[in-house]
């Protein structure tokens, strides 16, 4: 098993110029000129965010379409992926529990609430040895993988690459970053949007909660840190 119960996540691709990207894309919808001519032209970081951040505010998303960033994500539970596949315009390449047979004790996640309560977390840890003892027996009797798989709980640890265009990005972001999402993948897309925000820093206002982004909550249950849209329509 890992020695703790944190997503691991890597940024393995992205384009080489994502905000000279996004900026053509702005650009040429309010240009006659060629958009190879505005990539070439253009190396004023300041007049491209001031531009991209006035389009992006405006709701023309199609223009952040054009960037496209893959992952390298692994410990993180069957659980955790099965949230993050509902997501669409994403593609993903998961480690297969047809054709990748565990041996031994299979990989698995805590979650929090039972991690920090030592009688409860013995008592997992005891099921996770039970069910991996039953897998083994499975397998063994001449189960195929495909088959003997059905007894594995959603704590089991997966990897796969995920990858998604900026947009979604920034929408997994607003969605699962709220305090209301399930921990473990709050802390996945968090994984990923640092990930990206360290190579590219600008992209830091939009790859929050939604609530952070737009001053306010739309959740029929708010965890109370922002107003209601409701509440700011009264007043």
């Amino acid at each position: 098993m890992e020695d703790n119960n944190k997503p691991k996540v890597s940024l393995i691709s992205k384009p080489a110029n994502m905000l000279k990207t996004v900026y053509t894309a702005c650009r040429t919808c309010y240009s006659a000129d060629y958009p190879i001519n505005i990539y070439n032209s253009t190396d004023d970081t300041e007049k491209m965010l001031k531009l991209v951040e006035r389009v992006i505010s405006s709701g023309h998303y199609s223009t952040i379409e054009h960037i496209q960033v893959s992952f390298a994500i692994s410990n993180v539970s069957r659980a955790c992926t099965h949230q993050l596949v509902r997501h669409r315009h994403m593609s993903f390449s998961q480690k297969s529990q047809r054709y990748v047979k565990e041996k031994g004790q299979f990989d698995y996640l805590i979650p929090p609430t039972i991690d920090k309560d030592p009688v409860l977390k013995q008592k997992f840890i005891d099921f996770m040895g039970e069910i991996s003892n039953k897998y083994q027996e499975f397998v063994e009797a001449g189960i195929p993988a495909e088959d003997a798989r059905a007894v594995l709980p959603n704590a089991t640890a997966t990897s796969m690459v995920a990858s998604l265009n900026l947009r979604e990005l920034i929408h997994l972001a607003n969605l699962r970053l709220c305090s209301r999402a399930q921990f473990e993948i709050r802390m996945l897309v968090k994984g990923m949007c640092d990930a990206l925000v360290t190579e590219e820093p600008w992209l830091k206002p939009y790859l929050v909660a939604k609530c952070d982004r737009y001053g306010y909550c739309d959740e029929d249950k708010s965890c109370g840190r922002k107003p209601k849209l409701e509440e700011l329509v009264k007043s």
